[in-house]
């Protein structure tokens, strides 16, 4: 595996650079948070690790993750943090890292603390590899039991073979590209490219070289000739992540591509041609920004053909269970494969605001399953913010009772003829209600 290791601090470099390479890791070494941005941005080397100091100057281990983290998405990234400083490490968990390591360590416990960073990144890697799969397989599957989110999933099925743009809208981390995936998948372009494109990721003159190109001399460093992603998606779909970042002068060739399927690349005035289905994902408000002058109102509406708006974890709580067995299912080693969350920890996380969504649930439940000490996840075994939550089950409607208690009984039983004797009920009765909660 490559490592890339930032800290101010040469004894701390020397430190942890030396433990990572007993254990046959490759590592890059950077004094500085500006080093180890050229170095991510070189794209000489991808890193499957992050070993990043939290206090540095002129930007900080979080700022520096978050930069890095849109150049290289397939990273790994531990934050490492000073004693008094673990409050701002928790922090960074929550904007993307996976954990913290708190100096000064004990190098025993640093070589098992990065065994245990290797393994989730792997587990991470396998699951990216499955998804995938299901994604080249045509079944993109989104893990959902929410009326609204049926719904949803419904009419992305309903418009994917349609030859319409698609704007998804949603908060950062609800699972917007699976929307956009889902739709590729069942549209005829299935068995053509889906590519992705993250707008933020990129400055304005790299981006439009990722999305149409250049020659060989078109600006410094351009070496060779490059095809964009747009002539790699020729055929098939691209999804444009965080088109709200894209800046305004970038945003009238996309306008042209989108009318005319027409663009050239940078450095050359050959026109080319694609034929290429667009879906666009924000979580800004496009209206707000066309109105502060930054997203042009003609490529909105271009865009906006159909509207999907994804909604946030804590709308679709009801979900939580779902999506915290699927997560375990995926990152369980084979031994452990009957994890399980215990009802206090499953109390907790229904309780939680989720500002960070569905990722933030998938890095709490990948966590916690490596401090887990039993055959359950405990209420311990999660972070810091879910020990101040009331241990007792958020008040539910007497709807909510039932449908969850028609759900049980149903699980329990071999038919639907069983289930209606043992709610005493009619099978007619059991399947409108059935109809009525989505079950």
């Amino acid at each position: 595996m490559n490592v890339l290791l930032v800290d101010d601090e040469p004894n701390v470099l020397k430190t942890i650079s030396i433990c990572l390479e007993s254990m046959n890791f490759q590592v890059d070494t950077c004094s500085s948070p500006l080093e180890a941005l050229d170095v991510t941005r070189r794209q000489d080397r991808l890193y499957d690790l992050a070993f990043l100091d939290l206090q540095m100057y002129p930007i900080d281990g979080i700022d520096l993750m978050r930069r890095i983290q849109l150049l290289q998405p397939q990273i790994t990234t531990v934050i490492i943090t000073a004693h008094g400083t673990v409050g701002t490490a928790v922090e960074a968990i929550k904007k993307g890292a996976y954990d913290y390591l708190q100096k000064p360590f004990d190098l025993e416990e640093l070589r098992q603390f990065i065994a245990r960073v290797e393994e989730h990144h792997v587990q991470k890697q396998r699951r990216e590899e499955f998804r995938s799969r299901e994604l080249k397989e045509g079944e993109v599957s989104i893990i959902t039991q929410n009326p609204k989110m049926i719904e949803l999933i419904a009419l992305a099925e309903r418009v994917a073979d349609t030859p319409l743009s698609i704007l998804i809208e949603g908060e950062s981390g609800t699972g917007k590209e699976l929307f956009a995936q889902l739709v590729h998948s069942k549209s005829k372009r299935a068995n053509k490219p889906f590519v992705k494109v993250n707008c933020a990721a990129l400055p304005e003159n790299l981006l439009e070289s990722e999305l149409f190109g250049h020659v060989k001399g078109a600006f410094t460093g351009a070496h060779q000739d490059r095809q964009g992603r747009f002539e790699l998606a020729d055929g098939g779909t691209i999804f444009l992540d965080e088109i709200g970042e894209m800046p305004v002068q970038l945003q009238a060739k996309l306008l042209r591509v989108l009318q005319s399927g027409e663009f050239e690349r940078l450095g050359e005035s050959v026109t080319q041609q694609v034929d290429v289905r667009v879906i666009a994902a924000t979580n800004r408000n496009l209206i707000d920004e066309i109105s502060a002058g930054r997203f042009r109102e003609d490529l909105f509406y271009r865009l906006n053909a159909i509207r999907l708006k994804v909604p946030p974890l804590r709308e679709r709580k009801d979900d939580i269970p779902l999506l915290a067995a699927f997560f375990i299912q995926q990152y369980a080693p084979e031994e452990r494969t009957d994890l399980r969350l215990s009802s206090s920890a499953l109390n907790a996380l229904r309780g939680y605001h989720w500002k960070g969504n569905v990722r933030e649930l998938e890095n709490v439940i990948s966590r916690a399953m490596y401090l887990a000490r039993g055959e359950e996840i405990e209420r311990d075994d999660l972070p810091d913010d879910f020990q101040e939550l009331s241990g007792e089950t958020p008040p539910q409607s007497l709807e909510e009772v039932e449908r969850d208690h028609i759900q049980r009984v149903i699980a329990e039983s071999e038919s639907y003829e069983e289930a209606a004797r043992k709610l005493d009920i009619d099978p007619a009765t059991l399947w409108r209600k059935r109809k009525k909660y989505d079950l």
